[in-house]
C-alpha cells in the first residue's frame, strides 16, 4: 500500500495536470497488476463502499484514547474529516504493540478490510487498534479512509484514461471504450486492459460505448457557422443513457455507467424489440403516451434507484426513451460515421420497431430536429424550451462523429437562461474538507404570508438550499454574520436572524408533495447577496408560482 499512499499525496499535491498525468504512468508502468486492479478501482471511484462507519472508526478510537470526548469533537471540527483527525491523533492513542509490515494494497482490499468489517464489535476493535500499530507512518489515513468508504481522490476519469493509454501504447478511446460497463478489480482484468489491441479480451456484451458529451455555447460563436452545417434538437431533462440489445440481452446504461435495468424493466423490454447489434443513445424520461410533453425530473427521480417497480408506480411514471444516435447496427460500430449518416439509420430504425408488435414499441421516440434555418430563429426556438418541457437546445455538426468524452467543437449544449428569485437565509451548516470550520450550507426560504398580509403574521418557509456561488471572501465574511446571529441550534444545523437576502439562480421549478414549499428547485446556487434588499421584500411562495405558471403549459 505504500506506493499508492506515495501516489495519493502526489496527486494531492500536484495542481496542474501534466504532473498528475506522469504521477499516474509512473504509478502504473511499475505497480504489481493485482495492485493496480485495486488502484484503478479507487481512481476511478469505482469502490468507496463504506465497511465500518465514520461514527465505529470514532468510538473505537476515543476508547483507546484519554482524550475527552468534547476535545476529540474540537479536533474534528478543526481538521473536518473524521479519517484525518484520527490519523492524526494516533499518537495519543493506546496501541498495542505490533511490528510494521507493509502490506500490497490488493491484501488489504481483497482480504483485510472486509475481514475486519465482518469481526463482532469486541474483536473488530482489536483488529482496528493492530492495523493502526502496524501500519508504517502516513498510511493510518489512508486505511481510515478505505475502511469508511469515504477516500476520493483528486483526478479525472480522463487524466487516468490519459496515463493508461500512455502505458499500453493504445488510443484514449480505446482505453476509455475498454473501461466502460465497470472494472473488476482482478489482475487479469488489469492485464486485459492494457493489452495491445489485437491481443484484447472480447468485450463483454452489455459494455456501452463511452458517451459523447456536449460543450455549453457561447452564442458569439454562431457568427463564424453556416446554420445548413447544424441540427438543432431539444435538450431533455431526464438522464442521459444506452439502450444495448446484443447476445440476446438488453441492457440500459446510465452515463454514471451504472446499469439500471432494475430501475426501468420497461425499457430493457422496449429493449427486445431492437434488432440484434444495437445500441441506441438517447434520453431516459417520463412521458405519458399520447402527452406532447414530457414530465420533470421530479417524477423521473422517483423511478431512480429502485431495485423493484411495482405496477402503481409504473402507470404513474411512464417511462420512453427519446433516441437521438444510433451507436450500433447490425453488430456494427456506426460511431466514426457522420452524425446525417447515423440519424438516416436511427430513423429507419425507429419505423421498423414502430411497426412492429412488441407491447413496448411506442416508448422508443425519435428525437425529431427542431426547424432552424438561421441563428435568430434557433434562439427563438430556444424561447420555447419551457413550454415543450426542455432545458434548451442541443446544436450538433451533421458531419461530426461520435466522440468519447468532452471534445469541443461538434456537439454544444444551449441552455435557457435561470430562473431568479430572492430568498432569505434562515439555517446554516459547515462544510467539509478545507472548508469544515466554515458555513457553506445553507437553506433559504421565501414568504409564504408576507409583511403587510392582511391578519396573519408574517411566515418564511423553506424552499431551497444551495451550496455554491459566493466567492471565498463573502463566505468568511457570511460566516461570521452567521455566529454572530445565530438563535438555535439542531445539531450541525444553526438557525439564524432571517434578515440577510440572496438571489437564487435555478434550472427548473416543478411540482412536488415531497418539499413544504409543494415546489421542487432544480440545481440552485446563489447568484448574489443582496446586501441592498432588507428581508420583507424577498419574494414569496405566490412569486414562485406565478413563475410556475410561466414555465408550465397552459390547459
Amino acid at each position: 500500500m505504500r506506493d499508492f499512499c506515495a501516489l495519493y499525496e502526489q496527486l494531492d499535491r500536484s495542481p496542474g495536470t501534466t504532473a498528475r498525468v506522469s504521477a499516474l504512468e509512473a504509478y502504473l508502468r511499475a505497480v504489481d497488476p493485482a495492485d493496480g486492479a485495486w488502484a484503478l478501482s479507487l481512481l476511478l471511484g469505482k469502490r468507496r463502499r463504506r465497511l465500518i462507519t465514520g461514527r465505529r472508526l470514532r468510538e473505537i478510537a476515543l476508547a483507546a484514547s484519554a482524550l475527552p470526548e468534547w476535545l476529540f469533537d474540537d479536533c474534528h471540527a478543526q481538521v473536518g474529516d473524521s479519517a484525518e483527525t484520527i490519523a492524526l491523533l494516533l499518537p495519543q492513542l493506546t496501541l498495542p504493540e505490533a511490528e510494521l509490515i507493509e502490506r500490497p494494497l490488493a491484501e488489504w482490499m481483497g482480504e483485510r478490510l472486509p475481514a475486519i468489517a465482518a469481526l463482532e464489535p469486541a474483536a473488530q476493535a482489536r483488529a482496528v487498534l493492530e492495523a493502526w500499530a502496524s501500519l508504517p507512518a502516513g498510511q493510518a489515513f489512508l486505511f481510515n479512509k478505505l475502511l469508511t468508504g469515504g477516500l476520493r481522490v483528486g483526478v479525472s476519469t480522463g487524466l487516468v484514461t490519459r496515463a493508461l493509454a500512455r502505458v499500453a501504447g493504445l488510443e484514449e478511446a480505446e482505453i476509455a471504450q475498454r473501461l466502460m460497463g465497470g472494472f473488476e478489480p482482478t489482475a487479469d482484468a488489469f492485464r486485459n486492459l492494457l493489452a495491445p489491441a489485437a491481443a484484447g479480451a472480447a468485450a463483454p456484451a452489455s459494455r456501452p460505448f463511452p458517451f459523447f458529451l456536449a460543450s455549453p455555447l457561447d452564442p458569439a460563436q454562431l457568427e463564424s457557422w453556416d446554420p445548413s452545417h447544424w441540427r438543432a434538437e431539444w435538450k431533455w431533462d431526464g438522464i442521459r443513457g444506452q439502450l444495448i440489445r446484443r447476445a440476446g440481452g438488453s441492457f440500459l446504461w446510465s452515463r454514471g455507467e451504472e446499469l439500471v435495468n432494475e430501475s426501468f424493466p420497461e425499457l430493457v423490454s422496449l429493449g427486445e424489440a431492437l434488432p440484434e447489434g444495437t445500441v441506441l443513445d438517447g434520453e431516459v424520461i417520463v412521458w405519458n403516451p399520447g402527452e406532447k410533453r414530457p414530465e420533470g425530473f421530479a417524477a423521473l427521480q422517483r423511478r431512480l434507484g429502485r431495485r423493484s417497480v411495482g405496477a402503481a408506480l409504473r402507470r404513474q411514471c411512464p417511462m420512453a426513451f427519446v433516441a437521438y444516435d444510433l451507436l450500433e447496427s447490425g453488430g456494427a460500430d456506426r460511431r466514426d460515421e457522420p452524425l446525417r449518416q447515423r440519424l438516416e439509420r436511427l430513423a429507419e430504425l425507429c419505423a421498423v420497431v414502430a411497426g412492429g408488435d412488441h407491447p413496448e414499441r411506442q416508448r422508443l421516440r425519435g428525437s425529431a430536429a427542431v426547424p432552424m434555418t438561421s441563428w435568430e430563429e434557433l434562439e427563438r426556438q430556444r424561447g420555447r424550451a419551457r413550454e415543450v418541457g426542455a432545458e434548451g437546445l442541443m446544436l450538433k455538426r451533421l458531419e461530426s462523429p461520435y466522440r468519447a468524452g468532452r471534445r469541443r467543437g461538434d456537439w454544444w449544449k444551449h441552455k435557457l437562461e435561470p430562473l431568479h428569485l430572492d430568498a432569505v437565509l434562515l439555517y446554516a451548516q459547515a462544510g467539509s474538507g478545507r472548508r469544515a470550520n466554515l458555513h457553506t450550507d445553507y437553506t433559504f426560504g421565501i414568504w409564504s404570508r408576507p409583511p403587510g398580509s392582511a391578519g396573519a403574521e408574517p411566515q418564511l418557509m423553506t424552499f431551497a438550499k444551495a451550496y455554491s456561488g459566493l466567492d471565498d471572501a463573502e463566505i468568511a465574511e457570511l460566516d461570521r454574520w452567521i455566529r454572530r446571529h445565530t438563535t438555535e441550534r439542531f445539531g450541525p444545523v444553526r438557525a439564524v436572524e432571517p434578515l440577510q437576502v440572496f438571489e437564487l439562480a435555478f434550472e427548473g421549478l416543478q411540482p412536488s408533495k415531497r418539499h413544504k414549499s409543494g415546489l421542487a428547485v432544480r440545481f440552485p446556487r446563489i447568484a448574489r447577496w443582496r446586501r441592498d434588499k432588507p428581508a420583507a421584500e424577498a419574494d414569496s411562495l405566490a412569486t414562485a408560482l406565478r413563475l410556475l405558471e410561466g414555465i408550465s403549459p397552459p390547459g
